[in-house]
């Protein structure tokens, strides 16, 4: 192989003997500092380097305190994922069992739910604790297909020695996210393993399709339950005078009257009747609907002296793995979001440059490309429809009334990781994750 990284396709083709030996080779090479004869995969590189950072032994157990049953139990009823479990099984469990494999399917945190296929390998997973109610996350079982898809947030495979922890090497494993489409927040993830010399480059293809088929499933379901709300409201708001929308209870508008459309409105995480401050309406009351809520936008009342400022401290939150957040707080109230990969990066690198950026330096932070304006402008249009009272643009800047907090991780190479943003990788050290 007279090339300078490793391609699991080319992998593939090879007699299997030598291809663990050269596995096993790069392995070594590289967690004791050396040249490999073939560099790493850069995924597999990035996650190495976590595990070293978390202090996880490449000759631990891969052994956790399971769940109890109901606790088991219970994770299955609260995960929506339940809900698409026959569009899973019937992607890939019947795969699975064929081709001597299981699949495999984990809540957010990396506990497995459900686990489905061929039963003797089933009974060889359990000596590793691939077993329903176990941890594999990277910070319980080092670099595997499950815990890496959860700290990248997109589809990965794991073949061989390319695990961190030796007694995973006789196994392969191939794992895509399930995205929420209502939130794009992650539900978990979907996973297929086996022994090594089941491994095959199309696996994680087939994964991912399955997990998009399921998003799709999720995302039909969604369209009909804001149909059957906006049936609900659409009567209520013929007699609601003022300002006021029908959203479900993540936010996506049903019914609106008064207002111009939008698709989204920010709401707290936990959002009860009465009176709210919210950032696009204001001073809103809220009403129960059966699957959302009624807000009816308060006409405001003009201050008798000074208006205070709509906001006057930001909280960027890019310190976990994921689920970065926005927080906005000022005298008209407080409220936060979670923000998307793409919209996590552009705020970064605003909070690094208080003195703004144009939309070409952002596309060449972002992008690598300074040509990319359009895009830019797009993401950055779209963020300013909820944070349009702290951002300023031409160029783009956190305004200056704005005290800007920005909370990073403990070590600057866990920024971002599923992040490829030439701003990001510097900030992390040059290192590409």
């Amino acid at each position: 192989m007279n090339h300078s990284q490793l391609d699991l396709k080319r992998l593939a083709t090879m007699d299997a003997a030598q291809a663990t030996r050269l596995l096993h080779r790069v392995r070594e090479e590289t967690l004791a500092g050396r040249r490999p004869p073939v560099a790493p995969r850069p995924v597999i590189d990035a996650s190495w380097q976590r595990m070293t950072r978390l202090g996880i032994q490449p000759d631990q157990a891969t052994s956790s305190v399971l769940l109890r049953r109901d606790e088991l139990e219970e994770r299955r009823r609260a995960t929506v994922l339940g809900e698409v479990m026959r569009t899973l099984t019937a992607g890939l469990a019947g795969i699975a069992d064929a081709s001597m494999q299981i699949m495999v399917v984990t809540d957010e945190q990396g506990r497995i739910l459900w686990r489905q296929g061929h039963t003797g390998v089933m009974r060889r997973a359990n000596g590793i604790c691939l077993e329903e109610g176990a941890a594999w996350s990277e910070h319980s079982t080092g670099t595997n297909a499950v815990g890496t898809a959860l700290a990248m947030g997109r589809a990965v495979q794991v073949h061989s020695a390319e695990h961190y922890v030796q007694s995973l090497h006789n196994w392969t494993c191939a794992a895509a996210p399930v995205y929420d489409p209502r939130d794009q927040r992650l539900l978990g993830i979907v996973d297929v393993s086996g022994p090594a010399s089941g491994f095959h480059p199309a696996t994680l293809a087939l994964v991912g399709s399955v997990a998009q088929l399921a998003e799709a499933e999720m995302r039909q379901r969604h369209l009909r339950s804001i149909e059957r709300l906006r049936s609900v409201a659409a009567p209520i708001l013929c007699r609601v005078g003022g300002r006021a929308v029908a959203v479900d209870e993540h936010g996506w508008t049903a019914a609106v009257t008064g207002l111009a459309p939008v698709d989204r409105f920010v709401l707290p995480k936990s959002l009860r009747p009465g009176r709210v401050w919210l950032p696009a309406l204001g001073m809103c009351a809220v009403e129960p609907l059966p699957g959302g809520w009624l807000l009816r936008a308060e006409e405001p009342v003009p201050p008798a002296g000074p208006a205070p400022e709509a906001a006057s401290r930001v909280v960027l939150d890019v310190s976990r793995p994921r689920r970065w957040t926005v927080a906005v707080s000022g005298a008209a109230g407080s409220w936060s979001q979670e923000l998307s990969p793409r919209h996590a990066e552009l705020l970064y690198v605003l909070a690094r440059h208080p003195e703004g950026r144009t939309a070409a330096e952002l596309a060449r932070d972002v992008f690598g490309d300074p040509t990319r304006t359009v895009t830019v402008r797009a993401e950055m249009s779209r963020i300013r429809r909820t944070l349009a009272g702290v951002l300023a643009h031409r160029p783009y800047r956190f305004s200056e009334e704005v005290e800007v907090e920005l909370r990073g991780p403990d070590h600057p190479g866990d920024l971002l990781p599923r992040s490829t943003a030439p701003a990001v990788r510097a900030a992390r050290g040059g290192r590409s994750g």
